[in-house]
């Protein structure tokens, strides 16, 4: 904590000083159409000449003008532009404590590219816009050689609870997560294990968007993370190789090639990457337990290590049939393995005295595989009138594999002499999960305004095996605690959406979404049933007011649905060690969130960002519960009653040299919890926050450097309290072969501060938690660009499960 306070005034000392001894001046100017007439809402963007790298940009007014103030001393150029329209720049300007009053620029349609100015605007790694944040991952220096779930660390408003294997948005749980605009359709230990095996290398940009609209499906609570992978979108042959290497006490490697094709009317992409890692975990966990007036100690220490391997290839082709027709084809899939060759839990058993009572070691083996293929068909019709445009899509979707673990434990006595018979038990859990999905778009221009509407329907199955096994002389089938559990949901949706102004500066969305979901959870084994049929309606309304040039504001409300994850609903048991396993719900209900956001931003620069919701049978993961007279502790998830969430995030932009420019996002989060739970009124209340900065470095002779760090404070998870914790990471890159290639090294977790400490008490709950994992890693990274890099883009794109691929299993 003290290195991180003093790096912080540091920092907040320097910038003051920078601040202090420059002196601050004015650009301003007017936008002019071709008929000579105020052009309003063009995009205006300050630019370094040295490298035409983006230092700010705005919105001209309603009468075409633009004012950039506070400008450091230095020199700029004016980058001026609108869709369908040339781009307009302005000689070098130099600022020293002046206002400067630019010629009226004067915009044309976009007859032929402006050869004479080359631009290149390096945006920032993490980007506010007016309804999402992006962090550009491909534009970090820290980032390469990461892994997906590494980046996700230092987003903003986003917490990795590697302990409990979660994600959180905001502090809320329910977080969708989407590759390229499809879902993953994971359990979140899954998810995690997937995000943790995903090279970052791989990555274009992370999008967070925390208040969806009607035309998103309205499952997620906390929002989207979608996470879009890189495709080069140019004409002619082209592609990348990315290398990479990483140590910590262990190595991992990385390699990907991409390799795109346009010509004519057919325009074509593979990418294939592999992963190969290996790391550890190690577990302490202190339980106190009592029962019948007494207080049994359990000391536990758990080291484990494991390795993996992933394998990806995705491939893509877009045929322009017309001008305004376009039909494409997208199939991708994986094959990701993972074992723990090693696993040691050693744990004490004590009086309350501390006396010892006896000890037990489970060796522990535990590992599995995963399979996925998706295919993807989509069509795209552009009508004649401006705006009018059909889209479908059609999705499927595989997920195949299984999970397996063996735990042999054997007891001892005070003095180390053996104690009774070893416990020795294994199970294996082969799974399917099949997913089916159409859906249709349409939108038009209406009445001044845009008009949206659409339908999709899905169908999932998931089918779960779980076999336990206990071993005498023979290995025996446990029908206790073996279960088969088949899961079916199928939801069908409509949407209508509305978006138009009320003048020329406030702007407002209206939407309402429809969805039908049939459930059926079938535990084979316990002959037990769970069928649910239920419609519900989800509105959400946008409201934007461009106050002047400088401030907009944003006010949303939406209604939003959880799900309960598949595999949560599962009954079955798994086992960590004869006294700690995990257990499903059947008895989950779906969670209800209203969502209201309120965002000011300030000259395209400061962004604020106020959110309150409210969880109705808010779903908590994790919940810790415990069998006292056997010394059993197990985790399982349950519905609380209500759960108020307030959120405020603040993100700016600071440019304080040509050569250095600072990142900085700060987000205050406080939970309220409140619920019958375990025969006993729960009412808990938490402030916290969390804080990220990202300082980049252009320095002379291709070279750039990186500085950048987080800090979360203590906080609640359901019952858990988590000690602070955070990291500090640094990198450092060159340009080499005639900027085709680029070399990066960096170092993540510098102080290996990024551990998880934390504690639960509540009733006869009481247990402490420490968790540690390589977060500390050193890595280099080579990545060649091959092929024509400076032609005309192709199209983007969604598929049509956008929305779906969260919940094929329970944590």
């Amino acid at each position: 904590m003290k290195y991180l306070l003093s790096l912080t005034a540091a920092f907040l000392l320097s910038v003051n000083l920078v601040f202090a001894q420059t002196q601050k001046g004015k650009i301003m100017g007017s936008v002019l159409d071709e008929k000579n007439q105020a052009f309003p809402f063009v995009n205006v963007l300050l630019l370094a000449p040295r490298d035409s790298s983006l230092i700010q940009g705005l919105a001209a007014d309603e009468n075409g003008k633009f004012v950039f103030d506070q400008i450091t001393e230095g020199n700029y150029i004016i980058n001026v532009s609108m869709v369908g329209y040339a781009k307009a720049f302005s000689e070098t300007v130099k600022v020293n404590g002046n206002t400067i009053d630019l010629p009226a620029f004067v915009l044309k349609p976009d007859v032929q590219a402006l050869n004479e100015v080359t631009v290149v605007a390096k945006k920032p790694f993490i980007e506010q816009q007016i309804d999402r944040t992006v962090i550009n991952v491909e534009n970090s220096i820290v980032s390469a050689g990461a892994t997906a779930l590494e980046v996700l660390e230092r987003a903003p408003g986003v917490t990795v609870d590697q302990q409990n294997e979660q994600l959180k948005l905001r502090g809320k749980e329910g977080v969708i997560v989407q590759i390229d605009g499809k879902q993953t359709f994971l359990s979140q230990q899954e998810l995690i294990n997937l995000l943790r095996n995903t090279p970052s290398d791989n990555i274009e940009k992370i999008e967070l968007i925390t208040n969806p609209s009607a035309k998103y499906d309205a499952a997620g609570n906390s929002g989207i993370i979608n996470i879009k992978m890189k495709r080069n979108k140019n004409y002619g042959t082209n592609g990348n190789v990315n290398l990479g290497f990483a140590h910590s006490r262990y190595a991992r490697e990385n390699a990907s090639a991409t390799i795109n094709h346009r010509e004519g009317k057919i325009s074509t992409f593979a990418t294939v990457s592999t992963y190969l890692w290996k790391g550890f975990n190690n577990n302490d966990i202190y339980r106190r337990i009592p029962y019948d007036g007494k207080v049994t100690i359990f000391d536990q220490h758990t080291e484990r290590t494991n390795k993996g391997q992933y394998h990806n290839l995705r491939a893509g082709l877009d045929f322009f049939a017309t001008e305004k027709t376009t039909i494409g084809v997208l199939v991708s899939g994986f094959v990701n393995d993972w074992d723990n060759p090693f696993g040691q839990t050693n744990t004490r058993i004590l009086n309350e005295d501390l006396t010892l009572q006896r000890t037990f070691r489970t060796n522990v083996y535990n590992g599995g595989k995963m399979n996925n293929y998706n295919a993807n068909f989509n069509l795209k019709h552009q009508f004649d009138k401006q705006g009018k445009e059909l889209t479908f899509d059609a999705d499927y979707v595989s997920y195949s594999g299984k999970n397996n673990s063996t735990l042999d434990t054997r007891y001892f006595l005070p003095s180390g002499e053996s104690s009774g018979n070893p416990e020795i038990v294994r199970n294996n859990m082969p799974f399917n999960i099949r997913i089916g999905v159409a859906k249709i778009d349409y939108t038009q221009p209406l009445w001044k305004g845009k008009f949206e509407t659409g339908a999709k329907s899905s169908y999932v199955s998931s089918d779960n095996n779980m076999v336990f096994e206990t071993k005498a002389d023979d290995w025996q089938l446990d029908p206790t605690r073996s279960n088969r559990f088949k899961y079916t949901e199928n939801v069908n949706a409509a949407y209508l959406n509305y978006s138009g102004a009320i003048s020329k500066k406030i702007k407002y969305q209206l939407g309402v979404r429809g969805e039908h979901t049939h459930s059926v959870g079938n535990s084979v084994t316990l002959n037990q049933i769970r069928d649910r049929n239920y419609i519900n309606f989800f509105p959400s309304v946008f409201l934007s007011n461009q106050l002047d040039t400088n401030n907009v504001i944003n006010l949303s409300y939406s209604r939003r649905i959880d799900r309960p994850n598949y595999q949560s609903l599962n009954p079955f048991e798994f086992y960590l060690d004869p006294y700690t396993f995990q257990r499903g719900n059947p008895n989950l209900k779906p969670q209800y969130t209203h969502a209201f956001q309120l965002v000011h931003v300030y000259k395209s620069f400061l962004n604020t960002t106020l959110a309150y919701s409210r969880i109705k049978d808010m779903i908590a993961n994790e919940l810790p519960q415990q069998i006292a007279s056997e010394n059993k502790t197990f985790v399982t998830s349950e519905n609380l009653e209500n759960q108020d969430n307030i959120s405020l995030t603040v993100s700016a932009p600071i440019p304080i040299r040509k050569w250095w420019s600072v990142q900085t996002n700060f987000s205050g989060v406080y939970n309220h919890y409140k619920s019958f739970y375990l025969d006993e009124q729960l009412d808990i209340s938490q402030f916290s926050w969390n804080m990220y900065a990202n300082s980049q470095f252009t320095l002379p002779k291709g070279w750039s450097a990186e500085l950048s760090g987080w800090y979360n404070s203590r906080a609640f998870y359901g019952l858990y309290a988590a000690k602070p914790m955070g990291m500090v990471n640094a990198g450092i890159q060159k340009n080499i072969l005639q900027k085709k290639g680029t070399i990066r090294l960096n170092v993540n977790d510098i102080f290996w501060t990024n551990k998880f400490r934390g504690s639960a008490n509540y009733k006869d709950i009481d247990f402490q938690v420490r968790s540690q994992w390589p977060s500390r890693q050193f890595r280099i990274t080579f990545t060649y660009h091959f092929g024509n890099q400076n032609v005309k883009g192709a199209r983007q794109r969604n598929t049509g499960s956008d929305d779906l691929q969260k919940r094929a299993g329970g944590n």
